[in-house]
C-alpha cells in the first residue's frame, strides 16, 4: 500500500514539473514573441514617425493653454487630467507617447510630432526603456546611463527651442518584476533608474520645472506601489489620478500664457 502511495506521490510530482515546465516556456515564447513583433515594427518605422500625424496643422484655439505629454509608453497611457474633477477647461491636452520608445527615438521624432503643435507646455515622460537594457547589456551600464542623460537633456532643449515652458518628470518606479522577465532584468536597473533622477533634478531653471513623480508612486524600498501598478513597468488609473492631483496643482501655480499666436 505505502508502495503505491508514493508511485503516485511521484508520479504527481512529475506531473507538477511538468506543468511548471509547461507554464514557464509559455510565458518565455510569449515575451520573446512579444520582443520580436516590437523589434521588427521598429525596423519597419525606426522612430515611430507613422504613429502619430507628422507636422498636423491643427488650428489652436488661443484661449486654451496647450500641454503636450511626450515619450515613452508612460507617457501615452498618461490619462488627462478629468475635467470636472479638476477645473481644467483652460487647458487642452494632447498625447505623443509612443509605446516601448527610448530615449533617441523620441528625440528623432520630436521636430514631426511636437513643433508643429505649439505647445505652451511640455511635459516629459522617457528614459525606462533606455535604463531596462542594462538587465541584457550589464558592461555598458555606464554607457547607457550616460547616453541617456544626454538625450533627456537634448529634449528639454528642443521643447525650450519651440518656446515652450518645460515639465520634465522622473522617471517612474518599477515594479515586481514577473517570473517571465526576471532572466532578463538585474537590480542595477532601479539603481540607474534612482541615478537618472538626481540628473533629472539638476535640469530645473528658469521654465524648466521638474515634476517629481518618484515619491508619489514609490514605497519605502523605492518599488512602484502596488496599488498603482499595471504591470512591473506601468501605472494603472489609480497612479495617473494620483500624478495628476499634484500636476494640476503644479499646472495651477504656474504664470502660462494661452497658446502661441
Amino acid at each position: 500500500m505505502k508502495s503505491n502511495q508514493l508511485y503516485i506521490l511521484l508520479i504527481f510530482i512529475l506531473l507538477l514539473i511538468l506543468g511548471s515546465s509547461i507554464f514557464l516556456n509559455f510565458l518565455l515564447f510569449n515575451r520573446a514573441k512579444k520582443y520580436y513583433l516590437e523589434l521588427n515594427e521598429t525596423r519597419l518605422d525606426p522612430n515611430g514617425l507613422n504613429y502619430y500625424p507628422a507636422n498636423i496643422k491643427k488650428p489652436i484655439d488661443t484661449s486654451k493653454i496647450r500641454i503636450v505629454f511626450f515619450g515613452d509608453s508612460r507617457a501615452e497611457s498618461w490619462i488627462f487630467p478629468d475635467i470636472n474633477e479638476y477645473d481644467v477647461s483652460k487647458y487642452e491636452f494632447i498625447n505623443r507617447g509612443i509605446s516601448s520608445q527610448t530615449s533617441i527615438q523620441t528625440i528623432e521624432r520630436f521636430p514631426y510630432h511636437v513643433n508643429s503643435l505649439q505647445p505652451n507646455v511640455v511635459i516629459i515622460q522617457v528614459g525606462i526603456n533606455d535604463l531596462k537594457t542594462i538587465g541584457l547589456f550589464p558592461e555598458d551600464k555606464n554607457s547607457i546611463i550616460a547616453t541617456c542623460k544626454s538625450n533627456i537633456k537634448e529634449i528639454v532643449d528642443e521643447s525650450r527651442k519651440i518656446g515652450a515652458t518645460v515639465i520634465i518628470s522622473t522617471i517612474f518606479p518599477v515594479g515586481k518584476v514577473p517570473l517571465e522577465r526576471q532572466p532578463f532584468w538585474s537590480d542595477e536597473i532601479g539603481k540607474a533608474v534612482e541615478e537618472l533622477n538626481t540628473y533629472i533634478k539638476t535640469l530645473a531653471e528658469d521654465k524648466i520645472i521638474v515634476f517629481d513623480a518618484f515619491p508619489i508612486l514609490a514605497d519605502s524600498q523605492g518599488m512602484m506601489l502596488q496599488e498603482y501598478s499595471l504591470d512591473e513597468l506601468h501605472l494603472n488609473e489609480r497612479g495617473y489620478n494620483a500624478l495628476n492631483k499634484k500636476l494640476v496643482e503644479l499646472l495651477k501655480s504656474m504664470k502660462l500664457r494661452t497658446a502661441h499666436n
